[in-house]
């Protein structure tokens, strides 16, 4: 897999916890729960684009938007 090195400066607080939850839940660093925590947040935010353009919703959502609309007549 090929990868691009970004650099970040974080304020002391983000890094402390940063450094507080790796360590909770046994991750061997910051480094790989910033990794962790940038990869949840592009799912969560791709998720939430997707379910803007109608186009690029997942069937799922299209169903459950179907039922919501026959619960509401």
């Amino acid at each position: 897999m090929a990868a691009r090195r970004i650099m970040i400066e974080l304020p002391d607080e983000m890094a402390q916890a940063l450094e507080r939850i790796a360590k909770a839940l046994g991750i061997s660093s910051q480094e790989e729960a910033a990794i962790i925590a940038l990869a949840d947040w592009i799912s969560r935010r791709t998720a939430e684009i997707d379910d803007r353009d109608p186009d690029r919703r997942y069937f799922v959502n299209e169903a459950l938007d179907e039922l919501i609309h026959k619960k509401d007549r």
